[in-house]
């Protein structure tokens, strides 16, 4: 008999054997795999929670041991605006590192190990035990060798991806679901500078994106509207990827031809949605609980951050007498994990329909590169840090029109929200608040964060 059953050793999967076995649990480790490690379509991006959970659990110093090296500005270019700011701190943190997926895996899976999680490999989980109540109690599956075998435990844990097996069996409902939204080809390039920058792009429905990852590669790729992605040959794709560079940054576009790819191009495309966090002695970990397109690079960092709420839920609840309290503690995770996700989740739809920025949205990202402050924390939104309701409040916002450029190019509609704001009679709310509607209407999806200044449910 175990205390838990963790299915899927993986990113969350690995991280919550971990710490539940250092909290003293007996934890039984279980993937469909051997010696499960990477996948290959990862961009492998690491934000600094995930980073900081890292350093809090001594693997940092196994991570930056390998070479990866430290990313410290995140950037985004649009139009004429040039974004391009430190990342925010967290708990003295203040990197991003984009480590090759299978070493990360390792890492994790070895630090389980360690801790006194039992392992085993090439096992696939076919159904759920459960009790007269229906409350599961254990898993029967197919070990390597073809026996049939069965395990028991207080909790069952889903960490087994998107497409999870635990979900499937337990009938975990879906809610707030989106549709792909977009499709991405990326690839390793070898050869470029590395600086320690995450680069983006928006221009003409084209979303590129490069950064600096492990052995001395970088990663090189692009998103499109699923409307304009095409499937073709690796070398078709060199030219499609290069040819929207060049439309951004003319520079990278000719570094990027006097270099060249290692290894193939990958795709990838996912649906967004969240799922019931648990039920009656199950819960679900990562991506088996809650998926988001990938254009925010977020899903390690929300592998580690939910495999910690879990850990913590579950060692509550274990705690109590008899472990009667399992109930109320996941109850309380559940509740925990949309909380911390529903801004980011939100904000990663809209970002994923890769619009156009309008022309007072590329004015407000100029304004941000001449705010320290707003710079850092618009590419702390991107990075999981900062709260989208946050920065998209109105005092936020009505600091950033200071940063506005002075003059008639500014437009007159930004012009009249910067009077209406700014210099209308301070005693004269209305006007504030019909210069916050005008932002609104001309700031994108986020615009309606002012018109309530809290997160709307999730969509």
């Amino acid at each position: 008999m175990y205390d838990v059953i963790v299915v899927g050793a993986r990113v969350s999967g690995a991280s919550t054997a971990m710490l539940l076995s250092r909290a003293g649990h007996r934890v039984l480790l279980l993937d469909r795999a051997v010696c499960p490690g990477g996948k290959a379509a990862a961009t492998n991006l690491v934000h600094p929670p995930g980073i900081a959970r890292l350093k809090r659990w001594g693997l940092l110093d196994r991570l930056t041991a390998t070479g990866c090296p430290p990313i410290r500005e995140y950037g985004l270019q649009s139009g004429r605006a040039r974004l391009m700011a430190p990342l925010p701190a967290v708990d003295e943190v203040d990197a991003a590192y984009s480590p090759d997926r299978a070493t990360l895996d390792r890492i994790l899976l070895d630090a389980a190990l360690e801790a006194g999680a039992e392992f085993r490999e090439d096992f696939s989980v076919q159904e759920l035990c459960t009790d007269e109540a229906g409350t599961v109690t254990g898993v029967r599956g197919r070990s390597g060798d073809g026996a049939t075998v069965t395990e028991h435990a207080r909790l069952v844990v889903g960490a087994d991806g998107s497409n999870s097996t635990i979900a499937r069996l337990t009938g975990a409902t879906k809610y707030a679901t989106r549709p792909v939204l977009n499709k991405s080809h990326w690839a390793y390039w070898e050869g470029l500078p590395h600086d320690g920058r995450v680069r983006t792009h928006r221009r003409a429905r084209k979303h590129t994106f490069t950064w600096p990852t492990h052995d001395d590669l970088t990663i090189v790729g692009v998103a499109l509207p699923t409307r304009d992605f095409r499937a073709s040959s690796d070398e078709e794709r060199d030219r499609t990827v290069i040819e929207a560079f060049e439309d951004v940054d003319p520079g990278w576009a000719a570094s990027l031809r006097e270099t060249k790819r290692a290894g193939r191009w990958m795709t990838g495309a996912v649906p967004n949605f969240l799922r019931s966090a648990h039920g009656p002695g199950w819960a679900l970990v990562g991506d088996a609980g809650y998926t988001r397109d990938p254009i925010t690079a977020a899903g390690i960092t929300d592998g580690l951050r939910s495999a910690e709420l879990l850990a913590e839920a579950v060692e509550e609840g274990l705690s109590s007498p008899r472990g009667a309290g399992l109930p109320a503690a996941l109850a309380r995770y559940g509740r925990r994990r949309d909380d911390l996700v529903t801004g980011h989740y939100r904000y990663t739809c809209e970002h994923a329909l890769i619009a156009d920025h309008s022309p007072e949205e590329i004015e407000f990202i100029r304004a941000m590169s001449r705010s320290a402050t707003h710079g850092r924390d618009m590419v702390g939104v991107f990075a999981t840090i900062v709260d989208p309701a946050q920065f998209y409040s109105a005092a936020n916002i009505h600091a950033l029109l200071d940063h506005l450029e002075p003059g008639p190019d500014l437009g007159w509609r930004l012009r009249m929200v910067r009077w209406l704001v700014r210099g209308a009679p301070r005693h004269f709310a209305p006007a504030s608040r019909a210069g916050d509607r005008l932002i609104a209407r001309n700031l994108g999806p986020m615009g309606r964060y002012l018109l309530d200044g809290s997160p709307q449910p999730v969509l």
